[in-house]
């Protein structure tokens, strides 16, 4: 049996992060650590937030080693891209729960992710790769900005929040869009 390379170990690592973040997250302001002071809620935050930047980051990092040192592997591929997606939803779906984003913006953002995934399986079924857009990165930057800012709740930056969730929504809309069109073909009957 083959060791595991250190991309993957890293998305594992970013899987297992999901599970103190949302402790932390949604146990400050829940009750799981009894009654907070308002301090103590607003230290848990930063917490959370620093494992939910340390998990992103370990998506930045995970990639650019297992290209540059060609470790890029079936596990990987599936994985990768699954981490991510939960770390992310996960994240967006406790800010509901903190009122913290509307319902159904995460509607939104997780719908266009089962989509592009479909397409994605489809497209493989077919021998077709699909790589990821501009649109689709400037996405993933602006949600991820977004939920850091959401998760660190500084009111002073509400409005700067607020614009934030809007482009990444329209964002969201856009990538979507662009990635249909682009991949249109992706889904006629192969004969």
């Amino acid at each position: 049996m083959k060791k595991m390379n250190l991309p993957n170990k890293l998305t594992i690592f970013r899987m297992i992060l999901i599970v103190p973040f949302v402790l932390l997250l949604l146990g400050g302001h829940g009750g799981w650590f009894g009654a907070l002071s308002e301090g103590t809620e607003r230290l848990v935050d930063y917490i959370a937030l620093a494992i939910f930047i340390i998990a992103s980051l370990t998506d930045l990092i995970d990639g650019k080693i297992a290209r540059k040192y060609n470790l890029v592997t079936n596990f990987g591929k599936f994985m990768d891209p699954l981490a991510d997606k939960l770390l992310v939803s996960t994240a967006m779906i406790a800010l509901v729960e903190l009122s913290r984003i509307p319902a159904w913006i995460v509607i939104v953002i997780i719908s266009r992710e089962f989509i592009i995934s479909g397409f994605r399986l489809v497209a493989s079924d077919n021998n077709v790769v699909i790589a990821a857009s501009y649109w689709g990165k400037f996405k993933t930057v602006f949600q991820m900005v977004m939920v850091c800012l959401m998760i660190a709740n500084i009111s002073v930056l509400q409005t700067a929040t607020d614009v934030i969730m809007w482009i990444a929504v329209v964002l969201t809309i856009v990538s979507l869009i662009d990635y249909l069109l682009k991949n249109k073909n992706v889904m006629r009957e192969q004969k």
